[in-house]
């Protein structure tokens, strides 16, 4: 029998895969609001100053040795470093770089980075296409953050009780909307690119447990395989139908059907989700940027030295908790750059002296700062029930309780941390952001490397040829 779907139906309006593939595959700029498009160019300029300062982290020049000893076909372009690859492997190591540091955006009521796979899997795909203009890549970042978005969003089980890392698991089907719209896929071939790319779907929490480095990679993956899987829907290859409601689909099999289908199907066009996305202020565990916050106040108001302080308790959610507080000796004294980024007592401490988190801060040199662990070390973590019970599938609020040597105890909370929509970062904010990540490239760009590109991401709309975009990156 043939491999080709000419025989099947291209599209079932049963699953939730086929209204996905609806809306992806007609996305155009032409009818979008000025507010959505506006975000994506805000996620693709943010996510591009990421791998800026990704591409000389840990496990980047390692991936980077493995993808060009395998070689393959010129495709796309390897971000700061420069030279083309076969697309799909261009996708998993530019999106290594966009996540490396933790800088990327995070829908905080999703608790997942989207922008890290979409991003890489529309500029790969639209490298391989060919003749991908900049309205193109707007149209396919809108349908991959999208997709990754209301999925998120949808899901009831938070990341600790499932043990996935929603930022990966979801991205592998934003990474297919965002790839196919970019490759310019038809309805039926986008179903088809789902029900492909389903077959690769993974990502789990162990990773951020055990500090594992491919809690960096994994966003990176989900870029690879999507790029793949349009590829072979384009060729005819028939995905499965059932991707998301089936007998065997994907909220059953990874969720144990804990997820509100409807949720994610709801107003899909008209109702945006990526307009919810956060982004990031500092360079760490977005569960760990409201207490930063209530730290930064709290300094700002009545600055103390460290010395002064006796003890200071973090009350948080319990999947919070869980996530940047245990086990509480490694994160009071973290070994590693990703336990630090995973530390609410590192963060705390380095908030405390330094004031705002830098990327110095969370380098080998960094981390083993005395003055840093000796307060991390007088920083406890504990389950709040109110905030508990209120925010437990949401990036978590903060209680800031100090007690200091001289008997005067501070109490301060903060339940939506800096970036997030209610509280966004300033122009000149992300401005700082940019040109702090550009220094941290691994490869020297020219100074005002972060005011081109925020220039042309501006003038996206305008723009003949992704290569243009690209360019500005290496």
């Amino acid at each position: 029998m043939s491999a080709t779907q000419s025989d099947v139906p291209a599209t079932s309006s049963e699953d939730l895969a086929a209204d996905f593939a609806s809306f992806a595959a007609s996305v155009d700029v032409s009818t979008l609001d000025p507010a959505v498009i506006d975000a994506a160019k805000t996620n693709i300029l943010d996510t591009l100053a990421c791998a800026l300062a990704g591409s000389s982290a840990p496990a980047i020049a390692e991936l980077r040795d493995l993808v060009e000893s395998w070689g393959g076909t010129p495709q796309a372009d390897v971000w700061v470093f420069g030279g083309k690859l076969p697309a799909h492997h261009v996708a998993w190591l530019n999106g290594g770089m966009a996540h490396a540091r933790d800088y990327d955006d995070t829908h905080d009521a999703a608790i997942l980075h989207a922008g890290v796979s979409a991003v890489p899997a529309a500029i790969a795909a639209g490298q391989l296409r060919g003749d991908a203009s900049g309205a193109d890549l707007i149209a396919a970042v809108v349908a991959g953050l999208e997709v990754t978005c209301r999925l998120g969003a949808a899901i009831e089980a938070d990341i600790v009780e499932s043990g996935f890392i929603y930022s990966s698991l979801l991205g592998y089907f934003g990474a297919t909307a965002a790839a196919g719209r970019a490759m310019g896929l038809s309805v039926g071939e986008m179903v088809d690119a789902f029900g492909i790319v389903y077959s690769s779907v993974a990502g789990n929490h162990q990773v951020t447990r055990d500090a594992s480095l491919m809690k960096r990679l994994q966003p990176g993956l989900a870029a690879q395989a999507a790029v793949a899987a349009v590829q072979l829907a384009q060729r005819g290859i028939r995905g499965a139908r059932g991707v998301f409601d089936g007998a065997d689909g994907f909220f059953r099999i990874y969720l144990r059907g804990r997820a509100d289908t409807m949720r994610a199907r709801e107003d899909l066009g008209n109702r945006f989700e990526l307009l919810n996305l956060s982004y990031k202020p500092y360079p760490c565990c977005r569960d760990t940027h409201s207490v930063i916050d209530a730290v930064l106040d709290f300094q700002a108001e009545m600055p103390i030295p460290a010395d002064d302080v006796e003890s200071i308790r973090v009350g948080l959610t319990a999947p919070g908790y869980q996530m940047v507080c245990t086990p509480e000796e490694v994160r009071r004294a973290p070994r590693t750059i990703v336990e630090a980024q995973f530390s609410i007592p590192y963060a705390v401490a380095a908030s405390w002296i330094d004031g705002r988190p830098r990327l110095e801060n969370f380098t080998e040199d960094g981390i083993a700062r005395s003055d840093v662990l000796e307060l991390a070390g007088r920083v406890e973590g504990y389950v709040d029930e109110e905030i508990d019970r209120d925010w437990s599938r949401f990036v978590t609020p903060a209680r800031l309780i100090v007690e200091l040597r001289d008997g005067r105890r501070f109490e301060r909370r903060v339940d939506y941390a800096k970036g997030h929509p209610t509280n966004k970062m300033s122009p000149d904010e992300f401005a700082t952001k940019a040109v702090d990540c550009a220094a941290w490239a691994e490869r020297p760009l020219p100074a005002d490397t972060a005011t081109r590109l925020a220039a042309k991401v501006a003038e996206l709309e305008n723009v003949s040829n992704l290569s243009e975009l690209v360019a500005l990156m290496s």
